[in-house]
């Protein structure tokens, strides 16, 4: 098949659209299941090419929940412990595969941005994984393959038409890459830049100990940034990114606001929301509203006489400013990914607050030593990599 037509473009009224192959060779995916739009496909692609690279860099199985062209969250296929099964919502599932771990973590890491994702995974689709999938709201898949039980699975969610995509994981794309704007084609050479251990060799801070653990994480930010609409920043902990930033116009904001996603996964961990008494049939989707309100700063809204009893068995205790920080002063040993240079120390001073001990970014900016003097306050490991990862 060498095009697929599409209902529409970005929004109903643009007309015609399609995907197709402008060297007349077969498109490299075929459509086993439901009608993928073209924001659907713009996400599988871009996903795709995320997880084929952390598989490559990692060795293990990956999974990444896009929304808008970018990132919610992207992960390795590392086990899960308890308290991350629980704030993930599959403790009663068992046993995960690497594969289906994988995706528990890049859809529990921002599990409001991550609602009605699409889904790209490294490996073959297993039952464990379709299991998954099956229960979450999401508008599709993409993957090299699929287990006959697990594309079954799929196929019959959503009243069947549940959005299922199989790519050829040997399809190398042209090197140069076009797209047009207002008419006008832009073309490019292809980011095919591999993101390994040579990145991260030049270190500029005082304290250079870094782990094989920290430069994992490090790669996975960066790969994770390459795939994400800048400026973007990415906190990356244990195999997986708990904080993405994406598409602000001030790397501070992206600092801020990934900071802020990084800090409610950890809160979600906090013993006080771990025991939130959510009444029977209130959903995964609202109980996941009502705990990113509950950890905010207008926990007011799901506290109120009236507000609480629809959430509730028992009325929780308010979690103040000061506890959630104690808990928060907590999380160590996390990375900071930034697709370009920091231009202002405030960047680093904020990371601090989430955690952040490592840092990969590329260097270059006229206050490069105010930077590296920040983070050397703070004993903070900062790699320059060299190399810009704008994505647009």
């Amino acid at each position: 098949m060498n095009e697929i037509q599409l209902k529409y473009g970005c929004n109903p009224n643009q007309k015609p659209s399609r995907i197709f192959m402008e060297d007349g060779n077969h498109l490299p995916v075929e459509v086993l299941n439901g009608n993928p739009g073209y924001i659907n496909f713009l996400d599988a692609f871009n996903g795709w090419q995320l997880v084929k690279e952390l598989k490559a860099a990692t060795g293990l199985p990956a999974a990444t929940s896009f929304k808008h062209v970018s990132p919610a969250g992207a992960a390795v296929g590392l086990p899960l412990d308890e308290i991350l099964a629980k704030i993930y919502w599959v403790e009663d599932l068992g046993e995960l595969s690497p594969l289906a771990c994988a995706y528990a973590r890049a859809r529990g890491a921002d599990r409001m941005s991550s609602f009605g994702d699409f889904i790209a995974l490294s490996d073959i689709c297993d039952v464990d994984t379709a299991r998954l999938i099956k229960r979450e709201v999401s508008d599709g898949v993409i993957a090299p393959g699929y287990t006959n039980e697990a594309l079954e699975i799929l196929k019959a969610k959503k009243n069947g038409s549940y959005n299922v995509i199989q790519i050829d994981e040997s399809y190398i794309p042209e090197a140069l890459e076009r797209k047009q704007v207002y008419g006008i084609t832009f073309e490019q050479g292809r980011n095919e830049l591999e993101i390994g251990d040579a990145l991260l060799t030049n270190i500029p801070t005082k304290n250079k100990a870094l782990s094989d653990a920290a430069k994992t994480d490090m790669k996975i930010a960066l790969i994770t940034l390459k795939y994400t609409q800048s400026n973007s920043v990415c906190y990356v902990k244990n195999g997986q990114a708990i904080g993405i930033g994406a598409g602000q116009q001030s790397r501070v904001h992206c600092t801020r606001l990934a900071g802020q996603k990084a800090d409610n996964w950890y809160l979600r961990q906090a013993p006080k929301v771990l025991n939130l008494e959510f009444i029977q049939t209130l959903g995964r989707a609202d109980r996941d509203n009502t705990i990113d309100i509950y950890i905010g700063e207008e926990f007011d809204d799901v506290l109120r006489d009236g507000e609480w009893q629809k959430r509730f068995k028992v009325k929780p205790e308010i979690f103040s400013r000061e506890e959630k920080r104690a808990w928060l002063d907590g999380n160590k040993e996390v990375t900071l990914g930034s697709d370009a240079f920091f231009p202002f120390s405030d960047n680093i001073e904020r990371a601090y607050k989430s955690g952040v001990t490592y840092i990969a970014q590329p260097g270059g900016s006229v206050r490069d030593d105010l930077v590296i003097e920040c983070c050397d306050q703070y004993n903070m490991v900062m790699a320059f990599t060299g190399i810009r990862l704008f994505h647009h």
